[in-house]
């Protein structure tokens, strides 16, 4: 019977197969689509669909640098047992190396190759080999003059916790040297944005209407109001100075000397910040809290 390509869509829709073991099980099995996905269980290949599910928030953010360009790969898995498996690590360090030499956006990276497979059939392999569901989550991509990395909490060299990406013009030795207390800070601080610039408008905004509704409140309420101009003409915009000062990485402290900073600290070191990333682990999805007893009974596959 000839194997279409609708055939096999249908059976890695089905158990989530990479595509050449789903068209190897309707070739060894005539294409009967039901002895395929039994084909494909029995192998050990059909346990991706299955988990498909389960939520990922834990894992690792690989992290590499090259003449001017680094990568942020974020990849998730189930438990942080896994995030400690070697397997796991190998996973990580082979696609962030990836892409670093052609990846532009996640989707381009999932049908990026590795070793002859896609990335995204090479993570449905590892889904089924380790038993636990995992996401390609999210990439950055950082170019500049000079580009600096750094890994916080990290399991092993080039991928941890947190990763992040430092860009910056001047001297090259100066650049690397403070790059890394920058990248250090921003690892500690998770600034907004770069400056006010290119802080998001809506957020401003947002600040903006809160700090006015708990000024005016405020001013309401006390002993002895002050006049209104000068609560929108003082009081809010001192509060939307410190704001911006503390969430834009270019205004805040600098935690290695917070008398300066960030921006202060680039000047006196002769170089110029021109942007960054930080990726942490699961940032932003809503993970279902277990106890250690289940997430262990979980991993031994109880």
């Amino acid at each position: 019977m000839a194997i279409t390509a609708a055939m096999v869509k249908e059976l890695r829709d089905t158990t989530g197969a990479g595509m050449m073991d789903a068209k190897k099980a309707l070739v060894e099995t005539d294409g009967n689509m039901e002895a395929a996905v039994d084909w494909l269980r029995t192998k050990g290949l059909a346990k991706a669909a299955k988990k498909a599910d389960r939520v990922a928030a834990e894992g690792l953010i690989g992290v590499s640098v090259t003449d001017g360009r680094g990568v942020c790969v974020e990849i998730n898995s189930e438990t942080d047992f896994v995030a400690k498996n070697a397997d796991f690590q190998n996973l990580v360090r082979d696609i962030t190396r990836v892409a670093l030499e052609t990846g532009e956006s996640v989707e381009v990276l999932k049908a990026s190759h590795l070793n002859g497979e896609s990335i995204e059939d090479v993570l449905n392999g590892a889904i089924a080999r380790i038993g636990e569901n995992m996401t390609l989550r999210r990439m950055h991509v950082l170019e500049g003059d000079t580009v600096v990395s750094y890994v916080h909490n990290a399991a092993t060299e080039g991928m941890g916790k947190i990763g992040v990406l430092v860009a910056l013009t001047g001297p090259a030795d100066k650049a690397q040297e403070i790059g890394k207390q920058f990248a250090m800070h921003i690892a500690a601080t998770s600034p907004l944005s770069l400056s006010e610039a290119t802080l998001d408008p809506a957020i401003v905004e947002r600040e903006l209407q809160v700090q006015t509704a708990k000024a005016l409140e405020e001013n309401a309420s006390a002993a002895k109001p002050k006049p209104e101009q000068v609560i929108h003409n003082n009081i809010i915009p001192g509060r939307m100075k410190k704001f911006l000062a503390e969430n834009t990485l270019l205004g805040q402290a600098f935690v290695i000397n917070p008398d300066v900073t960030v921006e202060q600290a680039a000047k006196e070191a002769g170089v110029e910040i021109t942007g960054f990333a930080r990726v942490a682990v699961g940032e932003g999805i809503e993970k279902k809290e277990e106890d250690f007893a289940a997430e262990v009974a979980k991993t031994l596959g109880a």
